[in-house]
């Protein structure tokens, strides 16, 4: 048996963003820069370890809002425009450059690795959750599920419905887009309360992710602390992030992300030269990035040296080894403590390629490097761990998240605690609307019943408050919780007065397409 395992566990997560309403969107491009910059990059990385034979073993979670979004055909339509610009624009970036040897040669860099994105992405026929099933298939990778539009369910709790929806709803999309049941489940942000666990059950989940301190405080206090999951008292298991090698990756001080050698993610030829000139197809004529990076991480200022990619590919490997090393040393120090002990290291699968451009390098340099010392330190999920190992605590877990501070002070702050009233108004007449026409309905009615339940899902989504917080997107993140609310609130009002507006609805449909058989009456 080794002396204890390792559960990488990659949380890929995106608001859902489509407006065909206009000929472009600037929030959409966060889609296209995740898929071409991170999602697509993962599978290659997956499909090469897999073509070489390295037995490896990963969870995943992708929402269901991300889901719509890589099965919409707008969108997909949208990304290949994207793809294509950001190719012809890194051709003219090598023409541009041709008396700057060292800024030449990453241009040519920057257009092979987006030509072969496209060649991938066609060879996949667009379908990028198809070769995440492959993988899975393969038994390489497990994916999970979450909740419907990423809530904080705890602040969403003085509407029991509401938690509920979310829950089901998001395992109702997660067997349409996959074919099976879920085991697993992504609590949104980390964020957990007493409580939660109850409708993970009535889900038939058997386990989800806490970070530590929801783990390390829980009564009784587990013996074995964050190194074993636990069962909570309704039964799902709980497994808690290993705060050590989440520092070792996120922290600003000593993450490796930092590294002076990596590529900036800042410094992008989109906010180097006019609009007009980077972008002269599009109607969007405001500064933007574009993937196009020349620069190293050095210093604050736009003053940054040239991007080495050979260097930066050899200190990923580096770090990667680092990282290992790191785990091996940590599993020795608790393994006389804790039998069969396992460290759970959950990221935003984001992070690798999009805001760290080497993060697959450093992904799959782990992953090999892993499978040599497999004998001792087992690369495993946490269904595959509960199968193979007994688990006999029973524990209350604390309320905790993995946001600033351990708690919830990213998602309700002075800067957008006015969202929640008018979220928890709508849950309440959902419901009141719910249990008014839960013996029968017409079919107009039953449609605008299901619009109305998404526009709540939708103003529900963890992503606004988080933006209004940090200040990025501040006023589209305003913008849409206000849209989905006062959408919600014209439907609920002709859903009372059995005055439907077909065209109102047809046009709120069309906007958000996602959730196409949702249950509105798991609000009763």
């Amino acid at each position: 048996m080794p002396s204890g395992y390792l559960a990488l566990l990659l949380h890929a997560h995106l608001p859902f963003v489509r407006h065909p309403e206009h000929e472009e969107f600037l929030e959409e491009t966060w889609l296209f820069e995740a898929i071409t910059e991170t999602y697509i990059p993962l599978l290659q990385t997956m499909e090469r370890l897999a073509h070489d034979g390295v037995c490896f073993k990963l969870a995943m979670s992708i929402t269901p809002p991300l889901c719509a979004m890589l099965q919409d055909e707008h969108l997909q339509t949208r990304y290949q425009r994207h793809l294509e610009r950001s190719i012809e624009l890194a051709q003219r970036e090598i023409e541009r450059n041709r008396d700057a040897a060292g800024v030449q040669e990453l241009a040519r860099f920057n257009f092979d690795t987006l030509t072969e994105t496209r060649r991938q992405w066609e060879e996949w026929n667009r379908d990028l959750l198809g070769a995440f099933r492959r993988v899975r298939d393969a038994g390489l990778l497990q994916i999970i599920a979450s909740a419907a539009t990423h809530g904080v369910l705890p602040l969403l709790a003085e509407s029991p419905e509401a938690v509920r929806a979310q829950v089901l709803s998001g395992c109702d999309a997660y067997r349409e887009t996959f074919g099976v049941d879920p085991v697993g489940f992504w609590l949104p942000e980390c964020a957990y309360a007493p409580g939660l666990e109850e409708v993970l059950q009535e889900a038939n989940i058997r386990w989800f992710v806490l970070d530590a301190h929801g783990l390390i405080l829980a009564k009784p206090q587990p013996r074995h602390a964050i190194y074993r999951p636990c069962f909570t008292p309704a039964g799902p298991a709980a497994f808690a992030r290993d705060p050590d090698s989440s520092r070792q990756v996120w922290s600003a001080e000593f993450g490796y992300p930092g590294d002076p050698v990596y590529r900036d993610f800042y410094r992008d030829v989109g906010f180097d030269f006019p609009p007009a000139t980077v972008f002269p197809h599009s109607c969007l004529q405001t500064p933007r990035f574009t993937g196009l990076k020349y620069h190293r991480i050095t210093g604050a200022g736009r003053n940054k040296e040239i991007y080495n990619r050979k260097w930066a590919v050899n200190a990923a490997a580096a770090h990667a080894d680092h990282f290992l090393a790191a785990r091996r040393r940590q599993i020795e120090d608790v393994r006389a403590s804790t039998p069969e002990p396992i460290l759970l290291m959950p990221f935003d699968a984001e992070l690798f390629g999009h805001w760290w451009y080497e993060g697959p390098v450093f992904l799959e340099r782990f992953i090999r490097q892993a499978s040599l010392h497999s004998s001792e330190l087992a690369m495993t999920t946490p269904s595959e761990y509960l199968r193979n190992q007994s688990t006999h605590e029973i524990v209350q877990p604390a309320a905790s998240s993995w946001g600033e501070g351990g708690h919830l002070g990213v998602w309700l702050h002075e800067s957008n605690a006015w969202i929640y009233p008018h979220l928890h108004v709508a849950a309440q007449r959902m419901t009141e609307m719910a249990r008014a026409n839960a013996q029968a309905s017409s079919a107009r009615t039953e449609r605008a019943l299901k619009q109305l339940a998404r526009e709540l899902l939708l103003a529900q989504a963890s992503d606004w408050a988080f933006l209004i917080k940090t200040g990025t997107a501040k006023h589209y993140a305003a913008e849409r919780t206000t849209d989905h609310i006062a959408r919600f609130n014209r439907l609920y009002e002709q859903v009372k007065t059995a005055a439907i507006d077909t065209e109102f609805l047809s046009d709120c449909e069309s906007r958000d397409n996602l959730f196409p058989n949702l249950r509105w009456r798991y609000y009763l």
